[in-house]
């Protein structure tokens, strides 16, 4: 199984499909293992927690839930745009990505 995630912690992305579809969020945490991202304030499902100590509060608590990276696509910072993820490679022999619309490094 293919283990990469064409996203990274702190890219900021579009939802393309769901009920969140058109919401634009950071991703705060990626899996690649899963394949799957957690992207701030959308996705966001009800937990129970119990209380663990005396005195601490329990109850329903909102919380962002983790989606499939499919799911998401990449926001240019340079033309705001969604866009897939295309690399460049260096004469070093090092990638950098870039937006496959204004060409422009990410």
């Amino acid at each position: 199984m293919n283990n990469k995630v064409h996203v990274k912690t702190g890219d900021t992305v579009v939802i393309i499909s769901g009920k969140d579809k058109g919401k634009q969020g950071t991703v705060m945490a990626v899996s690649p293992k899963e394949g799957k991202v957690i992207v701030e304030k959308c996705n966001m499902v009800t937990k129970h927690v119990k209380p663990r100590r005396m005195g601490e509060a329990g109850g329903i608590q909102k919380a962002e839930g983790a989606m499939y990276a499919s799911k998401v696509q990449l926001v240019c910072p340079r033309c705001k745009k969604q866009t897939r993820v295309a690399h460049k490679i260096n004469a070093d022999g090092s990638k950098d990505r870039i937006c496959a619309k204004c060409k422009e490094e990410i």
